[in-house]
C-alpha cells in the first residue's frame, strides 16, 4: 500500500485494498463503486446493481458530473493529482 492509498483511506467512506482505494456512492437511482489504483494512477467507475453484489464497469462519461467532481475533490484532498480521475486505463 502506498502513501496515496493511505491518504485516501483516511477520507470518509474510502477504504484501502492493497494497491487500490475504494468508495461507494448511492445516487437517486444508481449506486457506484469508485476505485483509485495507485500503480496506474487512474480511477475506475463501476455501476452496482440493486443486489449490491454485482457491478459492471462504466465509462466515466456516463457518470454524473457531481460524482466525478466529488471524486476529484477527494483525490486532491488526499494529495493525488485530481487529473488522475480522467486518466485512461
Amino acid at each position: 500500500m502506498g502513501d496515496r492509498i493511505d491518504a485516501l483511506s483516511e477520507l470518509e467512506g474510502w477504504r484501502a485494498e492493497g494497491f487500490a482505494a475504494r468508495v461507494h456512492y448511492r445516487g437517486v437511482d444508481d449506486n457506484y463503486a469508485i476505485e483509485y489504483y495507485e500503480p496506474s494512477d487512474c480511477v475506475l467507475y463501476w455501476k452496482v446493481k440493486g443486489d449490491g453484489e454485482t457491478a459492471v464497469p462504466v465509462s466515466r462519461d456516463t457518470v454524473p458530473d457531481p460524482l466525478r467532481t466529488r471524486i476529484r475533490e477527494d483525490l486532491s484532498e488526499a494529495g493525488v493529482d485530481p487529473d488522475a480521475e480522467a486518466h485512461e486505463l
